[in-house]
């Protein structure tokens, strides 16, 4: 009962952080159209736990539903496509085996299909791809750090490969946007001794990756969402907690309130964000689209 009220008081904490400006509904203006297509793994798709499926599923309270009502607001129609894949790294993308499409088909041939046959046509494509790439070196929650130099060297040539793929598959009409990352990893914090320092290791760590993220993007002149900023994650703050003796860094009960990583089983631990997460994610879409898109 302890934990579940110390968690509580951390949600209760952060409860109103969360929130994402929305413009009221134009009158009498007539809603530009604008294709959506939304690419990337589970978090692309919205995947929270669910009392049917507590370990998670896809829903319709995701980053990309959510960016649909708020530019619904700006008088932006965006007919929103997912392609993403639960599961889905960079790799199984650019080569197979596919998660979620049967051979030949991939997320990226489908994609490429898409922007082949709307190449006329008005688009924004969202790009949520990397981070189970470098999840591989966070296994058992350890993080073995002779492996992500290693790693991000791949993840950097292959998301070149694929980001170059997809503009030269899109036509002039399109506006593509990167998203970097937020770090679940963080509330291991929470813990002392072996869990605090692979809290620490896993901020470093993510952080590079999102450098990456940066400078490929940037090579494409693509913007990036900073979804790690829109989590506050810079924010190390030692904050009081009611009822409790020890201080906590903002940053994590942050990701407490973003993230299912402080939510009782049979729901939590879980890196995939919350309805207020996600809000985040569409609130930091929405802040790199340019007006009339």
């Amino acid at each position: 009962m302890r934990a579940l009220t110390r968690i509580a008081l951390i949600l209760a904490l952060v409860s109103g952080a969360a929130s994402v400006a929305t413009h009221a509904e134009p009158s009498g203006a007539s809603a530009r159209v604008v294709l959506y297509l939304d690419l990337g793994a589970s978090v692309s798709r919205g995947v929270q736990p669910t009392p049917a499926v507590p370990t998670g599923q896809p829903t319709t309270r995701g980053y990309a539903n959510r960016l649909v009502a708020l530019e619904r607001a700006r008088g932006v129609s965006l007919a929103l496509t997912e392609l993403g894949c639960p599961g889905e790294s960079i790799a199984t993308m650019l080569h197979g085996p596919d998660p979620c499409y049967l051979a030949p088909d991939t997320q990226l041939s489908d994609a490429v299909a898409f922007m082949h046959a709307h190449r006329q046509e008005r688009t924004l494509v969202s790009i949520d791809m990397g981070f189970n790439t470098l999840d591989v070196c966070f296994r058992h929650r350890d993080i073995d750090l002779t492996c992500v130099t290693p790693v991000l060297r791949t993840l950097r040539a292959q998301l070149t490969t694929l980001v170059g793929t997809l503009v030269a598959a899109g036509g002039a009409q399109v506006l593509y946007v990167g998203l970097n990352h937020y770090n679940p990893y963080l509330t291991q914090g929470l813990k002392e001794g072996a869990r605090e320092v692979f809290a620490l290791n896993s901020e470093r760590a993510l952080s590079r990756m999102n450098a990456v993220f940066a400078q490929v993007y940037g090579s494409y002149h693509i913007r990036v969402a900073d979804v790690e900023g829109a989590f506050h994650e810079d924010d190390t703050r030692a904050l009081r907690v009611p009822g409790q003796a020890e201080r906590v860094a903002a940053n994590v009960l942050y990701e407490c309130r973003f993230t299912w990583m402080c939510a009782p089983r049979p729901y939590g631990p879980n890196i995939h964000p919350t309805d207020a997460g996600y809000a985040a994610i569409a609130g930091a879409i929405a802040r790199v689209l340019p007006a009339g898109y």
